[in-house]
């Protein structure tokens, strides 16, 4: 009988050899240093590669709020200007008779051709299927029907059908209830998109930075082993690999430092003001508009107040806009930071206490019987010579705040660009210098390691 077979070992996986050889190699100098070269190669191109990504993204970011989140924002609030404002100038050419001043029909059509135009463009940037593009193509049917109704009003009102009025506050209906809602909806998105923008571009790199705090450390580690095994106090490979980490590290920090400053500055003194500045303009249409129809409606429509009290509709919601209006003036002064931007607000100010007055007049003599003088007061006519009517205290105002938009916007593409330049370069840089600073570190060592042949 024969004896049994002696069992063989076990084959040893790839792996594991690997390991062996690696572990052998690392128990002498030169397998060491070329592990240490292979680290701090990996090391800085780590870094590098990471400085690279996220300064790219947060260039990408800062980019997108200065070309495209701000853009549309500013272009959704004059979605809801125009709109507002061809309310505002459908009702005062209907207040004039049935020949409108050619003034006012045009600057309605104005309106409408602005909102459409700025719709087609905030279509284009929209999202397929997202809620910023339900809520456009909405306004997109519905801008037709209110076009619509204003043209039948505006046919009875100069045949001197009483109808037209009836057309009128429903053109009315649809734009408060339906087509400004969904115009500060879409401006809420946007705004939204702009927040989310300077939310991706202003974070630290932080994951960058600790790569290169270690990447300058492992290269500092290098060079205080190779002086105290060699007593030579420069090693060219490793000096240079640590120069272009140390100027990448730099800059990075630096340059993101900037461009934050700037994104920040931007936003305090730019998109904060914009958004008070447009709700005040909006509030100041809402209020002429409710002035206007206050007059077309003769008091047909009405609202019991809490406390019992029946009031005009229209005059109430003008009291109501009036007082966001003033507010809304207020807080832009104090976000105003020079007087290019303080003296509008305050010359807005100034037409705003003006209009309240006139407007008061008009009333007492629309509730004494008056219409016409209360007419004159409001869109001027023969009977009131020598005052100002409350037509021409609105238009002050909204000029004076469209000059205090445009600065503040100039504010905030300053600010804003000169945190995008900020960034300019750096990503290709970091790119560049990392495998410049990767090279140097295998140098550095392969010099060291020629010794031992």
């Amino acid at each position: 009988m024969s004896a049994p077979a002696a069992p063989t070992a076990p084959r040893r996986t790839a792996f594991a050899e690997g390991f062996d050889r690696l572990r052998y190699a690392a128990g002498t100098e030169p397998g060491r240093l070329r592990l240490i070269g292979a680290l701090l190669a990996l090391l800085v191109l780590a870094f590098g590669a990471a400085g690279a990504w996220q300064m790219s993204d947060r260039a990408t970011a800062t980019d997108d709020v200065l070309h495209r989140s701000q853009p549309l924002s500013a272009g959704a609030a004059e979605i809801y200007r125009s709109l507002a404002d061809a309310n505002t100038a459908a009702a005062g050419g209907f207040l004039a008779g049935g020949q409108e001043p050619a003034a006012v029909r045009e600057r309605y059509e104005n309106d409408l051709e602005t909102a459409a135009t700025k719709l087609v463009t905030a279509a284009a940037a929209a999202d397929p299927g997202s809620p910023a593009a339900a809520t456009i193509a909405g306004l997109n049917r519905l801008l037709p029907q209110y076009e619509g109704l204003i043209e039948r009003a505006r046919a009875n009102n100069r045949l001197g059908y009483p109808v037209g009025g009836a057309y009128l506050r429903a053109a009315n209906a649809m734009m408060q209830d339906r087509m400004l809602p969904a115009a500060q909806d879409l401006y809420t998105k946007e705004n939204q998109r702009l927040r989310a923008d300077y939310a991706d571009a202003t974070p630290y790199p932080w994951l960058a930075l600790a790569l290169g705090v270690a990447a300058l450390a492992a290269l500092a580690w290098a060079q205080r082993r190779h002086y105290r095994r060699t007593n030579r106090v420069l090693n060219r490979g490793l000096v240079a690999a640590t120069a272009a980490s140390a100027a990448v590290l730099l800059w990075m920090a630096v340059g993101h430092t900037v461009a934050r400053a700037g994104l920040d500055s931007s936003y305090e003194h730019g998109i904060r003001s914009l958004s008070v500045l447009h709700d005040a303009r909006i509030a100041s249409l809402n209020a002429r508009g409710n002035e206007n129809l206050t007059l077309v409606s003769r008091g047909a429509e009405t609202k019991k107040l809490a406390d019992g009290d029946v009031v005009d509709l229209y005059d109430y919601d003008f009291g109501q806009e009036m007082k966001a209006l003033a507010a809304g003036l207020a807080h832009a002064e104090t976000l105003a930071d020079d007087s290019a931007g303080r003296e509008p607000v305050r010359a807005a100010t100034g037409s705003m206490k003006v209009w309240r007055e006139r407007h008061t007049v008009a009333r007492e003599a629309d509730d004494a019987g008056d219409y016409q003088g209360a007419l004159d007061k409001v869109i001027g006519g023969d009977g009131d010579k020598g005052a100002e009517p409350t037509g021409e205290c609105f238009d002050s105002v909204d000029k004076n705040l469209g000059l205090a938009v445009d600065h503040e916007e100039s504010e905030f593409h300053r600010a804003a660009a000169g945190g995008r330049d900020a960034l300019g370069g750096l990503p290709a840089g970091a790119a560049v210098l990392a495998v410049l600073g990767a090279a140097g570190a295998v140098l550095g060592i392969g010099r060291r390691l020629s010794e031992y042949r």
